[in-house]
């Protein structure tokens, strides 16, 4: 099986290296980011500190009173950040968004159970939620895949009708203003542009945790049980997706890639495996 290789993208700075990593991503624009606290938090709210590694250099930025737990995170193209609960009940703050300066600036909420949650190049959140939110009591995560503003304004939000059902949202890629999703049951890949109706093609690759697309090109990273590492390059083909080469993604040292946590940002897919200390990529653009 063909083996594909993925590049030390970017490395927790060390005077970090003994926090406690609450949140790890990458943005919008290519910076790798950590939520961290000097130690394991009480309950909230409690300070916490995100650090940002662009290019080798690092920059950290003291957020006052985080108010979530389990928590997930962004940045903001204003320099500001955005922290946010998976699970909440209606009555909780899930949304907080900070500036530049660490300062909270507002409060919202975008529905419980949230698989992903990633800022595109405006300032939008995409999110996607798994099945304990959709079928849940909260109907702001029904739709299964929502746009917000970065001041809590709902833009957008999937419609069953156009783009059909979604049970859970396994895969998300947020690229520029636009974003790819493969959902369950059926793994159809959406193609979501503000503005315009929702691309639908048929997909018959199963259980994608993270996908990268490049013109008429997409790879699916992921699947179920021992596939938990499989990569699989398609084309697109009007509206369907058509496998080409089924493989296996590793380390850069050639070892298998065991726990991780994904991001899909256009073409690139960014791998972080455990402790979270480390981020690599794969780019499918070459």
């Amino acid at each position: 099986m063909q083996e594909t290789a993925l590049e030390p993208y970017a490395r927790l700075p060390r005077p970090y290296r003994d926090h406690h990593i609450l949140a790890s991503t990458v943005d919008a624009f290519g910076r790798a980011l950590w939520l961290l606290t000097p130690g394991v938090p009480e309950e909230p709210p409690y300070d916490a500190v995100v650090v940002t590694v662009e290019g080798g250099r690092y920059s950290a930025t003291e957020l006052s009173a985080v108010a979530v737990r389990y928590p997930r995170v962004d940045a903001l193209p204003d320099g500001g950040f955005v922290v946010a609960a998976a699970r909440s009940r209606p009555s909780e703050r899930q949304v907080q968004v900070f500036d530049a300066l660490g300062r909270e600036s507002w409060d919202f909420r975008v529905g419980d159970a949230v698989e992903h949650l990633l800022a595109d190049e405006s300032g939008a959140l995409w999110v996607g939620y798994f099945d304990e939110g959709i079928f849940g009591d909260d109907p702001l995560s029904w739709p299964g895949l929502r746009r917000w503003g970065m001041d809590g304004e709902p833009l957008w939000r999937h419609d069953r009708a156009d783009g059909g059902e979604i049970s859970d949202c396994y895969a998300l890629n947020v690229h520029r203003t636009h974003a790819w999703a493969c959902t369950y049951h059926h793994f159809a890949l959406l193609e979501v542009r503000p503005g315009k109706r929702t691309v639908v093609r048929t997909n018959p690759v199963r259980a994608a945790k993270a996908l990268a697309v490049h013109g008429e090109r997409i790879t699916f990273f992921g699947g179920y049980g021992d596939d938990h590492d499989r990569l699989v390059s398609c084309e697109l083909l009007g509206s369907e997706v058509k496998p080409l080469v089924t493989g296996r993604l590793t380390r850069s040292d050639g070892a298998r890639v065991g726990r991780r946590r994904v991001v899909g940002r256009g073409p690139r897919i960014y791998v972080q495996e455990e402790p979270y200390t480390d981020w690599a990529v794969l780019d499918i653009s070459p």
